[in-house]
C-alpha cells in the first residue's frame, strides 16, 4: 500500500517512529521501576493476614498493569512493523488514512478513529472481535 496519503508525505514517519521507540522504553522503564519496587516492598514472611491480603492485592495490581504494559508494547512493535511494511498509517478496516491528529495523540494505533469506535461499540454489545481489533 502507497504511505503518501493527504496527511503529507511518508506521513512524517521518522517522527512517529521516534515518538513509538520512546514510548516502548519509557513503558519497559516503568514495567522495570514496578518489578523492583514490588520486590523491595516484599515481605519475606507476612506477619498477619492483613499483611498477606495487601501483599496479595499489590502483585494483582502489579499483574494487571504488567499486562497492560505489556499489551501497548506488542502495539507499538506492530506499528513499527507497519512502518517496516508501508502499511502504518493506513485503516486495516476501510483503508482510509489514519489523520494525523490521531497518530499524534496516538502514534501507534492501527484504525483510524470512526473504525475504532465501530469496533469499540461491537466489543460493547459481546461482539467476538480479534485481539489486534480491540487496541
Amino acid at each position: 500500500m502507497n504511505t503518501n496519503h493527504k496527511n503529507g508525505p511518508k506521513l512524517k514517519l521518522s517522527t512517529y517512529r521516534k515518538l513509538l521507540e520512546r514510548k516502548a522504553e519509557e513503558v519497559r522503564g516503568s514495567m522495570s521501576a514496578q518489578k523492583a519496587a514490588q520486590v523491595v516492598a516484599r515481605l519475606d514472611v507476612p506477619s498477619d493476614e492483613g499483611d498477606l491480603s495487601q501483599q496479595h492485592h499489590e502483585e494483582w495490581i502489579f499483574l494487571n498493569r504488567n499486562t497492560l504494559d505489556m499489551k501497548l508494547l506488542r502495539e507499538i512493535s506492530d506499528a513499527l512493523r507497519r512502518m517496516e511494511n508501508g502499511t502504518y498509517g493506513v485503516c486495516p478496516e476501510c483503508e482510509e488514512p489514519i489523520s494525523s491528529k490521531r497518530l499524534d495523540a496516538v502514534p501507534w494505533a492501527r484504525f483510524c478513529v470512526t473504525c475504532q469506535e465501530k469496533i469499540a461499540d461491537r466489543v460493547a454489545h459481546g461482539e467476538e472481535v480479534d485481539e489486534y481489533q480491540e487496541a
